[in-house]
């Protein structure tokens, strides 16, 4: 991976790190699916006056919005609206790298390589030891929440590598046009017109402020950016850099919301930055162990 995409990967990184703090502040004046609906509202509108429509059938648009958008952010949003920390959000959402890998070798036939073999297993030996100590504040519902969330995230990965190159602005700003419906459904069913119509009308400058960043930053900037690398590298090589979302998440979650990291947390925090830099260079290296130089 060039530098250039080095650089890429970790605004991605930092960008979709302090994602799960604004979640929670969005989260306290609109409740989950209405979130939903207005992130992807603004990020339709109105870009999608200004970035041409990819040349791409709209079922694998579909696809897409209905896997990496709606899908996805349903789960989350209701994950972290139950109690889900953000930090340990964040953290879970990251089993999308492992699913991601094994949709790609079930569907596109991807091989893992050794060094992404053992990169990930570090990594996954660090985000064991995260969860283990997030002081009981994970329940069950939102932990298979989030988890739901993970799959639906590495579904949209495979999507995104099975469409091949196209204009990935115009697909996520396009794609953005699925969401809202369905989340308005799910609004209106579950949240009902009262609630909605009362949180609309006592919408706080904070919730705005959490909408924009959602909408623009995490969505538009955020996955432009990763459909980019999806579309370049092999899945095996991009999905891991997720891994290092909690470790921002994290430390985010603790300076503005108050949530404490843990001596175990930091330490598995440092266990998957080393899984992640096995997965990454860990392949030059293994040649050059085999090749004797």
């Amino acid at each position: 991976m060039s530098r250039k995409d080095l650089l890429l990967a970790l605004v991605i990184v930092l960008a979709w790190g302090v994602n799960f703090v604004v979640i929670k502040v969005g989260l306290n004046g609109v409740p989950p699916m209405l979130l939903g609906a207005l992130r992807f509202m603004v990020a339709a509108f109105p870009a999608i006056f200004f970035v041409k429509r990819p040349q791409l059938p709209w079922r694998w648009m579909l696809a897409y919005g209905m896997t990496i958008s709606f899908a996805q952010f349903a789960f989350l949003f209701s994950a972290m609206y139950v109690g889900m920390p953000a930090g340990l959000a964040s953290l879970v959402l990251q089993a999308q790298a492992f699913f991601t890998l094994g949709f790609a070798t079930l569907f596109l036939h991807e091989r893992l390589q050794s060094q992404n073999a053992l990169g990930l297993a570090i990594a996954a030996a660090g985000l064991m030891v995260i969860g283990m100590h997030g002081n009981h504040a994970m329940s069950a519902v939102g932990f298979m929440l989030t988890l739901c969330a993970a799959v639906s995230w590495a579904l949209g990965n495979i999507i995104v590598k099975k469409v091949g190159k196209v204009d990935l602005v115009g697909l996520v700003v396009w794609a953005s046009l699925i969401p809202p419906l369905p989340f308005l459904a799910l609004s209106y069913a579950l949240e009902g017109p009262q609630r909605i119509a009362m949180a609309l009308s006592r919408i706080g400058t904070s919730s705005v402020l959490a909408i924009v960043y959602l909408a623009f930053v995490a969505t538009l900037l955020g996955y432009s950016l990763w459909s980019r690398l999806l579309s370049r590298y092999p899945a095996g090589q991009v999905a891991p850099f997720s891994l290092l979302v909690p470790i921002v998440g994290l430390a985010s979650a603790s300076a503005f919301l108050g949530e404490q990291l843990s001596v175990a947390q930091a330490t598995g925090a440092a266990l998957v930055m080393a899984g992640l830099a096995v997965n990454v260079f860990g392949g030059p290296l293994l040649q050059r162990l085999v090749s004797g130089r």
